[in-house]
């Protein structure tokens, strides 16, 4: 009881510059009681004012308070942190199966007799739609109006759904497509800075996302990041995220920047040496003089790439820079004095500086040795300086698989071929190339096991692959070589948030046209700002002519070339690239290029600044040294360099007026409700309160509450703590399995099983779309779940050669005629399901890992695999396991299923602790076909309490929707 009256006296007074009063739960109160806040890291005080302001007694206990209140920086890391958000961003992709959770939770109220409404969004929900949008056509004026229409035709009945969305619960909102990505919506509208209660409380902006790069919101002093869809939606209808108390990283940034270096390279620079310290899981906080020296777009550009360097967030405390940034992006006054009184009053305001917080660790960066820098070419923490960009590439062409290489004849690099018919253009041709699906897979382990492979990207009709988009080749015979850079995008939230790189493209793109350079008709370039605000300004600066001019015209405004939506090459491109084996490149300024997600046919793929994107579709190679050779040349034939046209930092800055305008934040996104646009305006869809779940191939009610009472939870544990009874195994993996692995991602064969049942339900192929847009039908997505085509189940004995067998099939170990078959994986689990025998899984490190996918869990508990076996797991993943009920597991010192000799014959029991007991011993029993049983032990990685509550109850979506109910 005295801690509780402790606690309540922390609820105080402060003043806002009107003079008014406002409430607040304040922190320096708190230290009164616990000296040790004020040595707290920024952004863990923010998620205490969280814990002590929702300290309810029940969810949230005062020792809860205690033990966040007294964090220590190298202390371990045993307790759990319940924290309630102030509101939940969503991208459409994972947006849209959520919502219909959503709806199907109001369809089991109302089958209950209670009432629908009492299914609602406790927290602002806000669903941006950047993911759908295809750049088909590119480089013409009208690019951004086709693409659209075509966006609209593809995904009418998701647009509908999202429409019932709208008006059917009254927090959650749509941002209709075109306006921009979500992250930078978020961080120009969305973010509000503080919020306030019914009785005043004020309380800082926090959150998460149904997106990796949720973190881009760490850069104005919002912690928050991205989670699975499974713990969004938890945290929207009331429940804390619970997640254990993290590491925290202290970043010091030191000096400026030198003349002609960008954000873009300082964040390269900052995810290769981060990725070196092993962030995973921590928070990143920066801190110092060179922090303090950034501008709230650069800092937002380093927080974006939190996933890529590892860490839960990226943060940056909010200073007199943040307030600038809100008042130029048209924050409303009251808003913005609200937000600065604040943190003042909380003694948060203010860059710390070297030796103020007490961190786990210390890594220091001086901004002054940052160079240009590219990253690739297929992983975005291995940064390149720009002048070892061509003999790396060189370096790399003939190296192996396992050393991140192309395996590739050194002989064959300068060799061209026609792009009309793949011919050789020497007298003298090589030997036939193997096509690609014919070679054989690259060795377990190699990096190409490690990338997210599969792009999110519709399988394209014929008619809309080969679209009369592309410009005309001017009479040119176009050839292909290694090395040519095909596609050159400026794209993706992670730069096109920032405008002075952003500008910096723009007047390299002027001073590149007024030298009468220019870019190669059959190079595929598009630009897709991150919202509409980037055009303005571009016209304003007198830009976005000459970028057009180079190709550059507006194709989007969305998610495009970074999570694959580049569109389809030419076909003949296509057919050279694989009659020949080609290395071809793509350029993009974006977060994320593992193999195969920017287009299947492009091998190597680099991260960029906007402007070297543009210089380099110049330029229409990667092999040529940008930093002593000639980019291209002007029309009297002379060589024209990198450093001629390349702007200075004060052009760029001159120019800066022009993209903060608050007047013109304010007509943007004030027409979100104003004028959507006609094409969404002419979307209809189903109304009231419940859905009426018409049919579709699209959206379909989801089963996970098929079986749905308001009883005692579905999962029940004996005395001797059978968890999985005479289970088969599914699958054997290798290390590095991803969620691109896992989840039904890209284009849908017509001959996988998800391709087979839409062709049953009268779907052509060419109107298959992606994975990604049908996530809300169930039938289709759980028929993609580890079905990709690189994936590689060791069950299957390896060919005579040693090589093995991809794709998402396995050998059924069930009765009958089909027993020892191969079949593809869920034709196998359905025979499982049948028979009433469960399966599991074995896999080896870092399972897992990629994009937050909440249907590589939802997929996973629907093909009643019961237990995921590995040596490791990635953060999100093994949580959204145990919010699907599925038990994670994870072998213990150097155990593994390899040394355990298992070929995936055998029975499998495990025996888990009868009360659940969070991260305790289990114990996996194994019988072989010849009778002979092994016993081993492994860590239960159910890790705290309410996890254990979520899987009694068959799932978190079970239990909210139990909770709410009762």
């Amino acid at each position: 009881m005295a801690a509780d009256a402790a606690l309540a006296r922390t609820r105080k007074t402060f003043r806002l510059p009107s003079g008014k009063q406002g409430m607040l739960y304040s922190l320096p109160q708190l230290a009164k009681l616990y000296p040790n806040v004020e040595r707290l890291p920024i952004s863990i005080r923010l998620v205490l004012e969280s814990v002590l302001r929702n300290c309810d007694g029940k969810r949230v206990t005062p020792e809860h308070v205690q033990q966040l209140a007294n964090w220590q920086p190298n202390a371990k890391r045993t307790e759990e942190i319940p924290f309630v958000l102030a509101r939940v961003v969503l991208q459409d992709f994972t947006g849209v199966p959520l919502l219909a959770d959503l709806a199907a939770m109001r369809s089991v109220a109302q089958r209950l007799d209670k009432p629908p409404a009492k299914i609602e969004p406790l927290v602002p929900v806000d669903l941006v739609v950047d993911h759908s949008v295809m750049v088909d056509y590119y480089g013409t004026k009208d690019a951004l109006d086709l693409n659209m229409k075509l966006e609209f035709k593809r995904n009418e009945e998701r647009y509908a759904f999202m429409k019932w969305g709208m008006q059917a619960f009254k927090t959650f909102g749509v941002v209709p497509p075109g306006f921009g990505i979500v992250h930078q919506v978020n961080l120009e509208y969305l973010a509000r800075g503080v919020h306030k209660t019914a009785d005043g409380v004020y309380y800082p902006d926090t959150l998460v996302g149904t997106d990796s790069h949720t973190t881009m919101i760490n850069g104005i002093g919002v912690v928050g990041w991205g989670v699975g869809g499974i713990e969004a939606e938890a945290a929207m209808l009331g429940q804390p995220l619970y997640f254990l108390t993290p590491d925290v990283v202290g970043f010091e940034l030191k000096g400026k920047l030198r003349e002609g270096v960008t954000a873009t390279d300082l964040v390269l620079t900052v995810t290769e040496i981060l990725r070196k310290q092993k962030v995973v899981g921590k928070f990143v906080e920066f801190f110092g003089e060179g922090t303090a020296s950034l501008s709230v777009p650069d800092r937002a550009t380093i927080a974006n790439m939190a996933p890529e360097y590892g860490a839960t967030m990226g943060f940056f405390p909010v200073d007199k820079k943040t307030i600038e940034y809100f008042e130029g992006t048209g924050r409303t006054k009251a808003e913005i004095e609200a937000f600065e009184a604040y943190f003042k009053a909380q003694k948060l305001f203010g860059v710390p500086k070297a030796g103020q917080i007490d961190y786990s660790q210390v890594v220091t960066l001086d901004l002054c040795t940052v160079t240009p820098s590219l990253a690739g070419p297929k992983r975005p923490q291995d940064r390149i300086e720009l002048g070892k960009v061509k003999s790396t590439f060189v370096d790399l062409f003939s190296k192996s698989p396992a050393e991140n290489g192309f395996n590739q004849p050194a002989e064959r690099l300068g060799r061209r071929y026609y792009a009309s018919d793949g011919v050789c253009t020497d007298d003298v041709c090589p030997p036939p190339v193997t096509p690609l699906e014919a070679q054989p897979p690259m060795p377990e382990g190699a990096e190409r096991n490690k990338a997210e492979m599969v792009l999110n990207r519709p399988d394209l009709p014929p008619a809309e692959t080969d679209l009369a988009a592309q410009p005309a080749d001017r009479g040119e015979e176009v050839t292909l070589g290694h090395g040519d850079v095909l596609i050159a995008a400026i794209t993706s939230c992670t730069n096109t948030s920032n405008p002075s790189v952003l500008l910096a493209a723009g007047l390299l793109a002027k001073k590149a046209v007024k030298k009468g350079l220019r870019v190669k008709p059959h190079i595929k370039t598009s630009l897709a700002p991150g919202s509409r605000v980037v055009t303005e300004y571009l016209e304003k600066a007198g830009l976005l002519p000459y970028l057009e001019q180079l190709g550059f015209t507006v194709a989007g405004y969305g998610c495009t070339t970074c999570i694959g939506n580049a569109g389809d090459l030419r076909s003949e491109f296509n057919e050279t690239i694989i009659k020949n084996d080609l290395v071809c490149a793509a350029v993009l300024s974006g977060n994320r290029n593992f193999e195969a997600r920017i287009h299947p046919n492009i091998k190597a793929n680099f991260l960029a600044s906007p402007p070297l994107v543009v210089a380099y579709a110049i330029a229409g190679t990667v092999l040529k040294d940008l930093m002593s050779e000639p980019v291209g040349q002007d029309a009297k034939g002379r060589d024209v360099y990198l450093g001629d046209i390349w702007p200075t930092s004060d052009e760029v800055y001159k120019l800066l007026k022009y993209a903060m305008n608050a007047r013109a934040f304010r007509k943007n996104y004030g027409s979100i409700a104003q004028n959507p646009g006609k094409l969404w305006e002419k979307i209809q869809g189903v109304t009231g309160e419940t859905y009426s779940w018409p049919k579709s191939t699209y959206i379909a009610e989801p089963p996970f509450f098929r079986d749905f009472s308001l009883d005692s939870a579905p999962v029940q544990i004996d005395e001797r703590g059978t968890a999985v009874s005479g289970a088969r195994i599914m699958a054997l993996f290798g290390d590095s399995i991803t969620t691109d692995h896992i989840s039904p991602a890209g284009s849908i064969k017509e001959s996988s099983p998800a391709g087979q049942w839409l062709k049953e339900h009268g779907v052509m192929k060419q109107d298959f779309n992606s994975y990604g847009s049908r996530r809300g039908n169930h039938e289709v997505m759980m028929r993609g779940t580890f079905a990709n085509v690189r994936i590689k189940n060791l069950m299957i004995p390896p060919a005579a050669d040693g090589s093995r067998e991809e794709g998402g099939v396995t050998i059924y170990q069930g009765e009958g005629e089909l027993a020892g078959k191969k079949m593809p994986i869920y034709d196998a689990a359905m025979r499982y399901m049948q028979a009433g025998i469960p399966t599991v899984i074995f896999a080896g490190e870092e399972y897992g890992t990629g994009s937050s996918r909440d249907w590589a869990a939802k997929g996973t508990q629907l093909l009643g695999i019961k237990a995921v076996i590995a040596r490791s797991f990635e953060r999100i993943h093994r949580s959204n396991l145990v919010g699907m009920g599925v038990l994670p597991l994870q072998f213990q010192g150097s155990d593994s299923w390899q040394g355990l000799g298992l070929d995936g014959s055998e029975q499998v029991d495990v025996f888990v602790h009868p009360e659940l007991k969070p991260q305790s011993e289990a114990t996996v029993r194994i019988t072989r076909r010849d009778g002979s049983v092994q016993e081993i032990t492994v860590t239960l990685r159910i890790d705290t309490p309410i996890e254990v509550d979520y899987y009694r109850a068959g799932g978190i979506l079970p239990f909210v929707l139990r909770d709410l109910l009762q």
